[in-house]
């Protein structure tokens, strides 16, 4: 299914029930007195979030939320029955914002987050709440407050530890599939991939980690160049960005992105120039530097043109010379992002003893 990551809708909560004007009428029981019962709450909308949702693509069909009217109050002190809750499933990763305001409302990052997204209106009071030692017989009760109304945006955020970035053709699709059980489309021209991919890595039994695979970018992206545009929000929730850059000389970048006959340390500098306009924090991120197709090449030649651009961009993080088609050096990278992850939860438990302390 092709995923969608952005939806608009609006969410309308039930109006309160009316107060009742009522009085006791019953045999022997002349003066009563007023016995209007309360209207009932109208029902509020709620989002919930569901791990078995991957995409927002249902809110193309029906964008209207609406939350059940309270009942009107009755006599005898009888209470209208409150509206019922309306409640929305959504992804895990979903971002609420209230579109008027433009206000993030919530973040919804776990399963079974509920958010409050528009209450519903309170009941009336019915005139059995008036009566006074002056006023014996009140005709008066109040109406039921309306409910909430808004208009959200819905933005979906994957949730992934690792995320692949690259410009167009630099192997991020044969990567992820070399990986993991992830089948994206793999093709011999850009822009291949439509919209992100998700895989899962299984290092070994109960060790693994979802890796993300999204659009190629092309210069001109945090601007709204491109496919990739859209989609630079997957990468701010991962902890590791795999850089995957084309080592062949045939590289052949997308000509209107600008990066066409860019080197592969150029392809670098452009991209983290694209990271940078975006989300300033992405670039921050650890980020380790893939060189893909090495398959392209002899080994000698792959190596000392590996070489090169590492020094040409004076890069000390950790970095790889792979054949994502071949699968070769693939795996040890999957082993040591594991080893990463896990040194990443040894720091932050040692952390949280020394904090309690």
């Amino acid at each position: 299914m092709k995923l969608v990551d952005e939806a608009e809708i609006q969410v309308i909560a039930g109006n309160g029930g009316n107060g009742c004007v009522g009085f006791r009428r019953e045999k022997f029981i002349p003066l009563g007195g007023p016995d209007g019962g309360d209207g009932g709450a109208g029902g509020s909308v709620w989002l919930q979030a569901d791990e078995n949702l991957n995409t927002l693509v249902d809110f193309r069909h029906e964008r209207i939320f609406k939350a059940q009217r309270g009942e009107n109050g009755m006599g005898r002190q009888m209470y209208g029955k409150a509206g019922e809750d309306r409640i929305i499933t959504v992804p895990v990763g979903t971002v609420v914002m209230n579109v008027d305001t433009d206000e993030v409302i919530g973040d919804m990052t776990r399963h079974g987050d509920r958010l409050l997204v528009a209450k519903g209106g309170k009941g009336g009071l019915g005139n059995m709440h008036f009566k006074s030692s002056t006023n014996r017989a009140p005709r008066q009760a109040l109406p039921g407050e309306a409910g909430e109304e808004r208009v959200l945006k819905l933005e979906l955020k994957l949730l992934a530890d690792v995320g692949l970035l690259g410009f167009p053709n630099a192997g991020k699709s044969t990567f992820i599939r070399a990986v993991s059980a992830a089948t994206p489309k793999v093709a011999d021209y850009p822009f291949t991939t439509l919209y992100p991919n998700l895989g899962v890595v299984s290092v070994e039994a109960h060790r693994s980690f979802v890796i993300a695979d999204i659009p190629g970018l092309i210069e001109g992206a945090a601007e709204g160049a491109g496919l990739g545009a859209q989609f630079l929000r997957h990468l701010q929730r991962t902890r590791l960005l795999l850089h995957l850059v084309d080592i062949s000389p045939a590289f052949e970048g997308f000509e209107e992105g600008g990066a066409e006959g860019a080197s592969p340390a150029e392809q670098v500098r452009l991209l983290e120039r694209e990271l940078e306009r975006h989300d300033p924090e992405l670039l921050a991120k650890p980020r380790w530097l893939v060189l893909n197709k090495a398959d392209l090449m002899f080994e000698d030649e792959a190596r000392v043109a590996a070489e090169q651009v590492i020094a040409e961009l004076g890069w000390t993080g950790p970095w790889y010379l792979v054949s994502a088609l071949g699968r070769e050096g693939t795996w040890p990278i999957m082993k040591d992002i594991m080893a990463f992850f896990d040194r990443q939860r040894e720091d932050a438990l040692a952390e949280q003893d020394a904090n309690a302390r």
